[in-house]
């Protein structure tokens, strides 16, 4: 929801964060730069200037007045490299009801020449709806051009002001002021001003404090940020997003974040309230009429409005932040986020159901909220939140209708912001390892014919979470011929021998997408110089993990990341029918922690069976800096052993030391259950 603004025409240095903006206007205007922009004093070229570009000017400012919030930006560089003249296909992008862009200047200086192609550039205007194919209107336009006659010692000037008020947010303002992190050479400047009576709450990192000047005037004032040849600073390697925030500066004029709900929640209010005729109350009557369980009504509400209701999301008009009407939602049959999750309130309001709608992050950007302003910005879905037998559940408008209302949202959140209540304030949601595998495959290999023969197999492949949902989508919309046919020209190029059939299907209850192949392969089988066979298992090593370091210059004391999954493999080996199973041997097992994710693989042997487990999860969210030099000197010792079994004709066989936790014996369905899984890693 909000919008990096380019901090000169190539984005080469510093740049602006702010909430987007939306506009009817679709001309550019040209006129003089506002009163409030400033026009610092250029820097001078080193006779050994190197590189792209010396930016010998950047100014961006973001401006809080009576208008709302406007973005100024100016731009003065020497091209230094061919490569640089790129920069002469230049433009900008705004969002039409704030009102039209103005070019203050667009100019080449050459030597003592000055090429002013202000009054003379032709943009032209596009409506991209780069966001199409995943039913999202923007709004947006951009301004290109291409500035004839470009050349390498030229100097490009260009400013232009970006309105950008929200007309749902009206006199509120929140948004950012950031450096990139590998800035050209040259002089940058940032500035956050205002007006009379709109001074913001702002938040200075300590990095940015050095360069910081401020300025006051009665209640209007400024804060300056002035850099000269700034040295790159990139986000910590692999640390969590709370650490990239070093050189951004944020302002709000959000006291809390209570104050954020509060100017959301009216909004929702009203966009659930129905008409006296409205024809939802019928449907959540007949919904009622159906059944008395609130669980089977809210799903069956949910599963409604996400098969009955088209998803689009249109900006436009407003429409980036109010939730559209759940009468008007329903009468045409599509909505984004928000106006699904109006009906959905509606709905289960009639069905007597406590409901909020929450305002989340879908996009993983929620790390560190808490010591973050309050924006509204930084939220870009919401979700609707249900009380039902005591118990919170999480039900999502947008999702496709095989996903219920859940106590776990189908991705990870670490802040939420709800709407209901007397006080509404950010809430922090609890973190722990994955119950369960977010993916496990399980493989059933029948051996019994002999080393020879083409062996028999079922691979079944279990996707939960965000990649059980890609494959509904795709797999859904397959006749089971169609998926078969295409599943065959891969697979009999694969390494199977023969495919018989191939199966698909999802599970609602758990979430799961269910893949199955049946088919024969032939088994690599090798022999070894003392008259041994081998058998390579698939999907049973490790590949040793990765040191965690980072650059020299970077944080060295930052935590890192471990991600967040969990995964299982499973492998059902039936042994030859002519050997005994005191002739068998398998490779070793382990349990081992390394960078916060445990490493585990066990093995067991019954009769004529073998079995094999390997799974790795994170046990926690992130680690210590200390931790993980720790451990940078423990992967040397780290088992990446693949899981062989192995056939001795002459001897006597026997598992490897340590074969580990028992598993549940050949006749165990890890489709349906794949608890053993959870219980190896448990550590």
């Amino acid at each position: 929801m909000q919008k990096w603004i380019a901090a000169c025409a190539a984005g080469l240095a510093a740049g602006a964060l702010a909430t987007p903006v939306r506009a009817d206007n679709d001309a550019v205007l040209r006129g003089p730069a506002p009163a409030w922009a400033i026009a610092p004093a250029l820097a001078d070229v080193p006779e050994d200037a190197s590189g792209l570009v010396f930016v010998r000017a950047s100014v961006t400012q973001a401006r809080l007045d009576a208008r709302g919030q406007q973005h100024y930006q100016s731009i003065r560089v020497r091209l230094l490299h061919t490569s640089a003249l790129q920069m002469g296909t230049t433009g900008f992008a705004w969002n039409p009801a704030a009102g039209s862009p103005v070019l203050h200047a667009l100019k080449v200086h050459r030597g003592n020449e000055v090429i002013d192609h202000t009054q003379t550039a032709e943009f032209e205007i596009l409506r991209r709806e780069d966001r199409l194919e995943a039913q999202q209107l923007t709004g947006i336009l951009t301004a290109v051009l291409r500035v004839p006659d470009l050349r390498v010692g030229d100097e490009l000037e260009m400013a232009f002001t970006l309105p950008a008020s929200d007309p749902t947010l009206g006199k509120d303002d929140a948004g950012l002021l950031a450096l990139l992190p590998e800035p050209a050479p040259g002089l940058h400047v940032l500035q956050l001003s205002w007006a009379d009576g709109h001074r913001p709450i702002v938040r200075v990192p300590s990095a940015m404090t050095a360069a910081m000047t401020s300025a006051q005037q009665d209640t209007a004032g400024s804060l300056t940020f002035t850099f000269r040849d700034p040295p790159p600073l990139a986000a910590p390697a692999d640390a969590p997003g709370r650490f990239g925030w070093a050189r951004i500066v944020e302002f709000s004029d959000y006291r809390d974040w209570p104050a954020v709900a509060a100017k959301f929640a009216p909004l929702y209010a009203s966009a659930a309230r129905l008409a006296p005729a409205s024809p939802l109350r019928a449907v959540a009557a007949r919904i009622a009429a159906e059944t008395t369980d609130p669980l089977a009504r809210a799903n069956a509400a949910l599963k409604l409005v996400q098969g009955e209701i088209g998803y689009i999301s249109d900006g436009m008009n407003g429409g980036n932040y109010t939730p559209a009407a759940a009468d008007a939602v329903w009468e045409r049959r599509f909505g984004d986020c928000k106006g699904k999750t109006a009906v959905l309130l509606a709905l289960l309001g009639e069905l007597g159901i406590a409901t909020e709608p929450v305002l989340v992050n879908a996009s993983g950007f929620d790390d560190g909220l808490d010591e973050r302003l309050p924006s509204p910005g930084v939220f870009d879905h919401v979700l609707v939140r249900a009380t039902i037998n005591g118990e919170p559940l999480w039900l999502d408008g947008t999702l496709p209708p095989v996903v219920p209302a859940s106590a776990q949202f189908v991705l990870p959140l670490r802040w939420v912001l709800p709407l209901g209540g007397a006080r509404p304030t950010l809430e922090r949601l609890a973190w722990a390892p994955p119950a369960k595998p977010d993916t496990r495959a399980v493989y059933s290999i029948d051996a019994r014919g002999g080393f020879d023969k083409p062996a028999p197999v079922v691979l079944t492949m279990v996707e939960r979470g965000p990649e059980a949902l890609k494959e509904y989508v795709r797999f859904s919309a397959l006749t089971p011929a169609r998926l078969e046919q295409s599943a065959r020209e891969t697979l009999e190029n694969d390494g199977w021998e023969q495919v018989e059939r191939v199966t698909w299907r999802f599970e609602p209850a758990t979430g799961e997408s269910v893949y199955t192949i049946v088919g024969t392969q032939q088994l690599e089988w090798t022999d070894t110089d003392d008259g041994r066979r081998e058998l390579v298992l698939p999907q049973g090593g490790f590949s040793p993990p990765a040191r965690r370091r980072r650059p020299a210059g970077q944080d060295q004391d930052a935590p890192y990341l471990v991600k967040p999954t969990f995964s299982c493999s499973v492998v059902t080996l039936h042994l030859p029918a002519d050997s005994r199973p005191a002739q068998w041997s398998h490779g070793s097992s382990f349990n081992t922690v390394l960078f916060g994710r445990r490493y585990a693989r066990a093995f067991a042997r019954e009769g004529g069976v073998v079995q094999m487990l390997r799974a790795d999860r994170a046990d926690v969210a992130e680690i210590t800096a200390e931790q993980a030099r720790l451990d940078n000197g423990r992967v040397g010792a780290f088992d990446n052993s693949k899981a062989v079994v192995t056939y001795n004709p002459k001897g006597r066989g026997g598992g490897a030391a340590g074969s580990g936790r028992a598993l549940p014996g050949a006749g165990h369905d890890w489709v349906a259950d794949p608890s053993p899984c959870a219980a190896v890693v448990a550590g």
